[in-house]
């Protein structure tokens, strides 16, 4: 895709904040520190249209970042953190499935993993909340370029196996190499231009 504009729209706490439902929505979700940030800027040519920090679980609101005024990517709060506050994890599992089952523009998530790490109940978990509302999944497994490419297929395999699904499923990605950065694109793009229901 190419990006002519990228705009930061607003953070929500829930529905009576979110922006109105004009566009179709792309939302990304993973655990906290996993790369969601540095994937989105990477995907939209952008250093700090999401940002990033060094400090887990930063993320605590729902964002929305208007690209191109034809969609909508949503960034989601990372989860699995335990040095979080307990009150403060308590509503991210709330906050997240609440937009994941009434935001009806929502197209797709990118469930987002770390190569380096085997998907665990939270990853489950999610997976289980798509599969129940119905909403495509598209699986983007982080910071390839931490392992050499014989490790990276060991990693995907192990990974798929987990997930019950073919290793070509899963996209890798570098944000710094910026591997991968079309082929999200291309899996996501039938799901911008697609429309469910009547919604745009």
């Amino acid at each position: 895709m190419i990006i002519k504009s990228a705009e930061f729209v607003t953070s929500a706490p829930g529905p009576e904040a979110y922006p109105p439902p004009n566009l179709p929505e792309i939302a990304f979700a993973g655990r906290s520190n996993v790369g969601k940030s540095s994937l989105i800027n990477t995907l939209v040519n952008r250093r700090r249209l999401v940002k990033t920090s060094s400090t887990p679980g930063r993320t605590q609101l729902i964002n929305f970042f208007n690209i191109n005024d034809r969609l909508m990517l949503v960034d989601l709060p990372g989860y699995g953190y335990a040095k979080v506050p307990e009150a403060v994890r308590r509503t991210w599992g709330p906050m997240i499935e609440t937009y994941l089952s009434t935001r009806a523009v929502l197209r797709g998530v990118v469930v987002i993993m770390d190569i380096r790490r085997i998907p665990g109940q939270g990853e489950t978990d999610l997976f289980n909340w798509l599969d129940r509302f119905r909403i495509p999944a598209v699986p983007v497994i982080t910071k390839a370029d931490k392992l050499s490419r014989p490790k990276q297929d060991k990693a995907r395999a192990a990974i798929a196996r987990k997930l019950a699904v073919e290793p070509a499923d899963l996209i890798l990605f570098s944000a710094k190499s910026r591997l991968g950065k079309e082929a999200v694109w291309e899996a996501l793009k039938p799901l911008a231009q697609g429309s469910d229901n009547g919604n745009p």
